[in-house]
């Protein structure tokens, strides 16, 4: 068997209402490499971005998630110029709270005036009123997490931000911020090789709070040849980073993985990830191979 790439939707991943309110497609796009180098400045091929944000929405995908510090802005400017108007079902996540000093560089910055200021710019770079999810990009340890959580509070309640979300979190860190307002989502480094953050995965589960898995195809070792990803991926006859994404699927139906990619081949090919399923013994048996 073979899968059919550009015949495979994001409908197939099943839905999920982050907030309980606002539901998307699982299966959704990450829109850190539609920039430059290192994540700074324009991109090789802008028409490409564009195409490939287009096709994706094409395949179904109705979650983008972006930051106002990739490029910075560069990338939310690519999706305004590719998807504005937005259709009514597309839900465009982005995240304040990480300055750049230039390729590759990231520093968390976390006070009021600045998280401010950054949601203000995102509104004006994606083209929209209020962003459906904002997430703060890192904690700040500089600032205290009331501060900073709560500045975003302020913004929610104004109009400016529909859902707040947390990134590369403990779960000690996000039930502090539950405390202050309503946290709708949380996103860490999560993969099939990379699990460190299982317990925030299963307590994320429990409280309905949606998972957004960043870098989510990393395989590691597994894909090498005659590792257990390359033998199930000629088994299955998909891609291993297909393998990758539809066990992240099946493991939790709070997880929304967002593969991104600056290539419209590459962005069927993980959308087409949706359609594959893993037999319990597939699953169980990647789950172990690491």
């Amino acid at each position: 068997m073979t899968i059919d790439n550009s015949a495979r939707t994001a409908t197939a991943s099943g839905t999920f209402s982050i907030g309980g309110d606002l539901p998307v497609t699982r299966l959704g796009y990450g829109a850190m490499q539609l920039t430059g180098e290192g994540v700074w400045g324009e991109p090789k091929d802008r028409g490409e971005a564009v195409r490939v944000l287009r096709r994706a929405v094409e395949l179904g995908v109705t979650f983008i998630d972006t930051a106002d510090s990739y490029g910075p802005a560069v990338s939310e400017q690519i999706i305004r110029e590719a998807l504005h108007p937005y259709a009514d079902d597309l839900v465009i996540a982005t995240k304040g709270g990480l300055t750049r000093a230039g390729p590759g560089d990231w520093r968390p910055v976390g006070r009021p005036e600045y998280l401010r200021q950054q949601c203000e710019l995102s509104l004006r770079n994606l083209g929209v009123e209020r962003i459906d999810l904002h997430q703060l990009h890192r904690i700040d340890p500089q600032v205290p997490l009331a501060d900073q959580v709560g500045e975003l509070a302020l913004l929610k309640q104004e109009g400016k931000i529909r859902h707040i979300g947390l990134s590369e979190v403990s779960v000690a860190e996000l039930e502090e911020a539950r405390k202050i307002t309503e946290i709708a989502s949380v996103q860490n480094l999560y993969n099939l090789a990379e699990r460190q953050s299982e317990e925030l995965l299963d307590h994320a589960e429990r409280e309905g709070i949606a998972f957004i898995p960043w870098f989510p195809i990393a395989t590691g070792e597994l894909a090498k040849p005659g590792g257990p990803l390359d033998v199930l991926a000629k088994e299955v006859g998909a891609a291993p980073a297909q393998l990758a994404l539809a066990w992240l699927l099946r493991r939790s139906p709070v997880m929304l993985p967002i593969p991104g990619t600056s290539k419209v081949a590459h962005v069927e090919e993980n959308i087409a990830a949706a359609g594959v399923e893993l037999t319990d013994e597939q699953f169980a048996a990647l789950a172990t191979a690491v």
